[in-house]
């Protein structure tokens, strides 16, 4: 290819841009080779500002290592040590004081088991004798009610006897004056005649 003209870029031998000839309307594919190349170094720029701008990562990767150093170097193995001393605790609590926490309960609440069912047996005595009491007096009521009924049925028909007899005596009694003043009147009758 010897054809004399401008090179096209990413050819060897063109160090600086060259002025571009007047597109045609074929040459759109040879116009976007030809804009990326002069795009470039805007693009490596705007990198440079944006990484020295918008960047943080060097800044806070330092601040993170500076702080990871700070707290091994102040703290050292305290945490560790604190840690061992829990794991140690737990342990014992594991092996040593719940077994006891769980017998003692275990233990107590057998014995607290056993007295409310004691204390439920004795209720339940004390309220079938209150129950058996509740009966007997309802029971002693309907017997009082029933002989308080015969004493009274006994008693209406004693006043209605003893209302008959007055009334039969008070009969005779009518009777008997009835004659008497008829004979007492014959007496008079005799009498007054003379």
């Amino acid at each position: 290819m010897s054809r004399a003209g401008p090179a096209s870029p990413g050819r060897s031998g063109a160090a600086l841009p060259l002025p571009l000839p007047l597109p045609l309307p074929g040459d759109r594919k040879r116009e976007a080779l030809s804009a990326g190349a002069l795009l470039q170094p805007i693009i490596k720029d705007v990198g440079e500002i944006y990484s020295r701008l918008l960047d943080h990562r060097p800044v806070i990767q330092g601040e993170i290592r500076y702080f990871v150093k700070e707290f091994e170097e102040k703290r050292g193995l305290r945490e560790l040590r604190v840690l061992e001393n829990l794991k140690s605790t737990i342990f014992e609590a594991n092996e040593n004081i719940l077994p006891k926490c769980e017998q003692s309960m275990h233990d107590n609440l057998n014995e607290v088991l056993k007295r409310l069912q004691a204390s439920n047996n004795m209720i339940h005595r004390l309220q079938e004798r209150e129950h058996e009491e509740r009966k007997l007096q309802a029971d002693k009521v309907m017997t009082d009610e029933e002989n308080r009924i015969a004493h009274w049925e006994s008693f209406m028909k004693e006043q209605q006897n003893k209302q008959a007899e007055v009334d039969e005596e008070h009969r005779k009694a009518m009777e008997r004056l009835k004659e008497q003043y008829s004979e007492m009147e014959k007496e008079l009758a005799k009498y007054v005649s003379f």
